[in-house]
Formats: structure tokens, sequence, C-alpha cells
């Protein structure tokens, strides 16, 4: 052990003539600690409030979009789809076709969205489509086409597996008495929750080649949904994908289609670090206090350490170390004890949500490793930091003024 940290040890843990400095040394040492807990759960809320929404949302849509600028859809969907297979980190590519739709059930209405898809290559990609709430996916060669409801919609429309929904859409055809609404008749053979209310309360699906004629897009699609390995390549796979649609198509990746959520989030989370910082700055603020009421009381122990040969600059390390060894513990102290919340929150399930919104009861509490290591070293630079002008204030002391009455 060095002479310095000898000394810095012995003047933290050795019982002092004035209580006062101990009281604020221990509440130096409290305030880190707070200040650390506080980060890490606050981070870790956000951390997984975002991250299971994003894991739902990502669920429920596609990660590329590649539309038609057009809008009467994608003729050779076919072609485009295989090019965009042999691109890596792609991990399926399916065609989608969707239009706005008014869906009438046994006692009400409701507006919506009608999509058409591959069944057969989208459940291989969709778990919660693999997986029904109840019922089925509708069969091909059935009597009547079938139908997929969101679990509240079909709550809202009053509609259950077996029942026979006419469907509006915006589509138009020809009549003696002038153009009218195309309607038709499927039966509910499946519900399906895919745990985001927004998308569960407004959409249905049926099959790609129904919806092509339902629609009349014979041979063309609305879109094809691209779902990649890594979604945070997003941006980058959408670039190499644009070289290799036609002129007339364009791609969207999932941070454009949910910019504004993911936005608020992110902001969300700096604003709260930026906050909860300040309780670590405060608590710093008592490290300062601490070590200038130290360097008052052991002002002739200073004297007689430079008496006897110490310099300034031993002088300067021995409070530079009691300052970081207040913030060293009430850093580990905080980390302990944020974790330790954490672990607590999701073993017994604290933090509830309304089930009938997000679809989850409780919100798990996820620290990644990089926030914990940003805390970390946030607190302890902050502690490092207020160290400094009272330890330069303590190697400035005159050991014959120190000494003088002695």
């Amino acid at each position: 052990m060095s002479f310095e940290l000898f000394v810095a040890r012995r003047y933290l843990t050795a019982k002092r003539k004035q209580a006062f400095t101990s009281v604020i040394t221990f509440i130096s040492v409290l305030g880190i600690s707070i200040g650390v807990a506080a980060l890490i759960i606050a981070l870790a809320l956000i951390t997984g409030f975002q991250g299971d929404v994003q894991d739902k949302i990502l669920g429920a849509t596609s990660h590329l979009m590649v539309s038609d600028i057009t809008g009467q859809g994608m003729a050779d969907f076919e072609s485009i789809s295989a090019k965009l297979r042999k691109m890596k980190g792609v991990r399926s590519v399916t065609p989608v076709i969707y239009n706005m739709a008014i869906f009438s059930g046994l006692s009400r209405n409701a507006g919506g969205v009608l999509k058409g898809l591959d069944f057969e290559q989208e459940k291989k990609i969709s778990p919660w489509l693999a997986k029904l709430s109840s019922g089925r996916l509708p069969e091909k060669e059935a009597v009547r086409e079938g139908l997929l409801l969101g679990r509240d919609l079909a709550l809202q429309i009053g509609a259950s597996l077996g029942d026979v929904l006419t469907v509006y859409t915006s589509t138009a055809r020809l009549t003696p008495i002038g153009q009218v609404p195309k309607l038709k008749q499927f039966v509910v053979t499946g519900i399906f929750s895919t745990g985001l209310y927004e998308f569960d309360s407004t959409t249905a699906f049926i099959s790609l080649a129904a919806a092509q004629k339902f629609f009349g897009l014979a041979g063309r699609v609305s879109y094809l949904q691209v779902m990649i390995d890594d979604i945070f390549q997003a941006r980058r796979l959408a670039e190499e994908a644009s070289r290799l649609v036609p002129p007339s198509a364009y791609v969207t990746t999932w941070m454009d289609l949910n910019k504004s959520l993911f936005s608020a989030l992110k902001l969300e989370k700096t604003i709260i670090f930026l906050t909860i910082t300040l309780i670590v700055i405060v608590a710093a603020l008592n490290i300062i206090a601490t070590l200038i009421l130290m360097v008052m009381e052991k002002t002739k122990d200073i004297g007689i350490l430079l008496a006897m040969g110490a310099t300034p600059r031993h002088i300067r390390r021995i409070f530079f170390l009691q300052g970081a060894m207040i913030g060293l513990i009430g850093t580990a102290a905080g980390t302990a004890l944020g974790l330790l919340w954490c672990f607590l929150a999701n073993t017994f399930q604290l933090i509830h949500v309304p089930v009938d919104i997000y679809q989850i009861s409780f919100v798990p509490f996820r620290l990644r490793p990089l926030d914990l290591a940003l805390i970390m070293g946030v607190s302890l630079l902050i502690s490092f930091v207020s160290t400094l002008f009272p330890a330069q204030r303590a190697a400035k002391v005159d050991p014959v003024t120190a000494l003088k009455y002695e």
C-alpha cells in the first residue's frame, strides 16, 4: 500500500474530533449511491419499455417496405422479391396487399385495414400468426373465403369464430345506379393477437389471392414486406435495396414508419439521464465540502507531513484518493442497490400497466451493459473532478503557518 493511500484511508476511517465532518462524509456516500441507483432504475425502466414496444411493433410490421410510387400496385413483384432475397442480411420477402375497409359485424361496424397475405410464407416469420389466439388460418378450398380478425377489432364489432362479416372497401364498382363501394362477405376463421393494441384493433387479414380479386389487383401487390436479421442495419440495406428495385418503387424502413414514437422514447431516455445526473452532481458538491472541512481539520497534520519531507504532490494525492474512495464506495453501493431493485421488480412484477392497451401485465427492467458502464463512468468522473479543488487547496498549506503555535 502506498504512503498516500495509507494516509487517505486512515483519514476516511479514523474517528474524528468533529462529528459533523463524519456526517458530511456519510451524506456524500449516500448521495452518490442514491443518484447512481436512480440512474440505473430509470434507464432500465425506459430501456425495458422501449424494447418491449419495439419488439411488438416489429413483430407486426415490416423492417423494410418496398412500395410502388404510382399507387397502382407492383406488377413485377416476384422478380423483385427474388433479387431482394439474395441480399445478405435479408431473412424473408413476402408480398402484401392492403386497403382501408369497413367491417360490418352482427351488432356494430368499425373501420380498419384489410390486408392480403400469403399465409404459408408469413407464418414462418410471424409468431403471432403461427400461433393464433383462437381458430385457424383460412383454407384455400373453403366454400366461403376466410378472414382473420385482430382480437380488439373482433371485440369492437362483436364478432367471433364462424361469424359471417360484410366488408366494404373504398374501391368502387360500376352499377346501373352509379358507382358504389365494393362489398363481400367473409367467414371469421381465426382471431390473432400481436400484443400491439393499435394493430389488433384495426387490422384483418385475408389470403393474397382473395385480396387481389377483391381489390382488382390481379398479378399485382401493394408492397413487399422485407424482414432482416439485424434491424439496426435497416438504413444500409434500404440503400442497397433501392439500387435493385425499379425507378417506380421506393424503400421505407421501420425507423421511418415509427420515427415519431422512437424519437420520443430516445429523447425521454436522454432527458432522464441528464436530469438524474444532477443528483450525482449535487452529491459531488458534498464531496467538495467534506474534503474542504477535512483540510481545515487536518491543517496541523498536513504541516507535520510537509515538515517531515512530504511534497505538495503527496498531499494533493492523499486528498484526491480520499475523495476517490468516497466516489468508489458510493458508486459501488448505488450500482448494487439499482441492480437489486431491477431484479426484484422483474421477479415480483412491481410496475403494472393496462393489459388491454399494452398486452403485458408489467414493464420489464432491462439494463444494457453499455448503459451501466456509462452510469458508473459518469459517477466516478464527477467524483474525481470534485476532489481537484480541495486537493489543490491542501497542497498549498504553509507548514510554517500550520505549526506556528505548536
